[in-house]
């Protein structure tokens, strides 16, 4: 059985060939890693960085992505905006999505932490502040935290995947990848 975790980098597709639009084929797995028979274990936005599990085992694959599982995700948003304590109450009690309510979540205010330089960079607005949080979920709906933290007035602006239960990506550069137990 192989598991690796990969830093995905922003623009990169979670999936090994691209079959949308011709003329301008965009970055994906193949382009970092070339390791036969390995799958991803769940999806990681285009627009959002950070750890991607992929395995050649499919029971393992089934238990790290399906939601019944509850595996908790950590991600490490910046958001447009000040955090209040309302905004994160409502993250902890779980918030209302056009599908529906989600299930509580961790939430925390955090210091901005150092993380690698995102190509292309974030937006800078001298008039609108920003600020980070660290939130942990155990659902796996579309775009679910930038939907989360929308619904809370905190429009994301950077959002990077951390952790997926115990694997993390301590220690792995953007297109990074290594094999882990």
């Amino acid at each position: 059985m192989t598991l690796i975790a990969f830093n995905k980098p922003m623009n990169v597709l979670s999936q090994f060939t691209d079959a949308g639009t011709a003329g301008s084929p965009r970055a994906t797995l193949s382009d970092y890693i070339d390791v036969p028979g390995v799958y991803p274990a769940g999806r990681l936005d285009r627009d959002s960085e950070g750890l991607l599990l992929l395995t050649d085992d499919g029971r393992l694959q089934a238990r790290i992505a399906d939601p019944r599982f509850k595996l908790p995700k950590t991600y490490l948003v910046q958001v447009e905006g000040t955090i209040g304590a309302e905004a994160l109450a409502a993250l902890r009690k779980g918030v209302r999505l056009n599908d529906g309510m989600t299930s509580p979540a961790e939430a925390e205010a955090i210091e901005a932490p150092q993380l690698w330089p995102r190509d292309p960079p974030v937006r800078f607005r001298k008039t609108v502040p920003d600020a980070w949080l660290r939130l942990t979920i155990s659902e796996g709906r579309n775009r679910q935290v930038r939907r989360m933290t929308a619904a809370v007035g905190l429009p994301t602006l950077r959002l990077v995947r951390w952790a997926i239960g115990d694997w993390s990506l301590d220690g792995l550069a953007p297109g990074e990848w290594r094999t882990v137990d």
